[in-house]
């Protein structure tokens, strides 16, 4: 995994949606696995990739990001990078996703190209939400939907939560934590256009094959029922 990095100048995809399956990658220091399980991720119907990586170092997660972006290019999904706003610009990914205690999102927003994702991670509340979406935030994310071993501590997200904010943000919502195939149909009835997921995805014996199945709790995404857009 070494390819030369794009630039930020690009050709960005257009429309880039936030929709069904959104694969969050696990901290994974051999980039050769790491390219296998995102290429069967993909494969089986990824619909948006986050690059998240808390443990490796910045020479390897560019590298790492860069290679994964390549991916995503053939397959026609955006990336998303976790955390850093640096790395994203570096590479020419589509986007950063910020949590609470990362960079201020308007200042973000204000340097990043034209069109270019955020996501915000807010938890369990519309209050943050509704600030993070009037910051410039493309989508809002919250969590944790179900009990959740990569963030034990986190703070119950309820499927009421998710109902609401369908009811009350004019933008792409995520549900992330302890998601599987079992409890996802849930979260996809309560409204959400995207379930993130990381280990019951990554840690599948058949990656592709578990791919399939969260993306076949969206239907409508090829017919165009869904497809919410994303840009600010």
């Amino acid at each position: 995994m070494s390819p030369e990095p794009t630039t930020p100048e690009r050709r960005r995809l257009s429309p880039l949606a936030i929709e069904g399956l959104y694969a969050v990658t696990p901290d994974e220091p051999d980039s050769a696995v790491l390219g296998y399980k995102v290429r069967k991720a993909l494969a089986g119907g990824a619909r948006v990739l986050q690059y998240r990586s808390k443990s490796l170092g910045a020479r390897l997660r560019r590298a790492q990001a860069a290679a994964l972006l390549e991916l995503c290019r053939k397959a026609g999904v955006p990336l998303v990078v976790n955390d850093d706003v640096d790395l994203m610009l570096a590479i020419g990914a589509d986007g950063v996703h910020l949590g609470r205690d990362d960079a201020d999102l308007a200042g973000v927003r204000a340097s990043l190209p034209e069109g270019a994702l955020i996501g915000a991670s807010c938890y369990a509340s519309l209050d943050l939400a509704h600030a993070a979406r009037g910051a410039g935030a493309s989508y809002v994310a919250f969590g944790s939907a179900f009990p959740s071993a990569t963030k034990p501590g986190a703070s119950p997200a309820p499927l009421s939560l998710y109902r609401n904010a369908r009811e009350r943000l004019d933008c792409p919502i995520v549900a992330i934590g302890g998601i599987t195939p079992e409890n996802a149909g849930a979260l996809v009835e309560a409204g959400v256009d995207a379930i993130a997921v990381i280990s019951a995805l990554f840690d599948a014996p058949d990656i592709e094959r578990r791919a399939r199945d969260f993306s076949e709790l969206f239907p409508g995404l090829e017919s165009g029922r869904r497809g919410r857009g994303a840009a600010i």
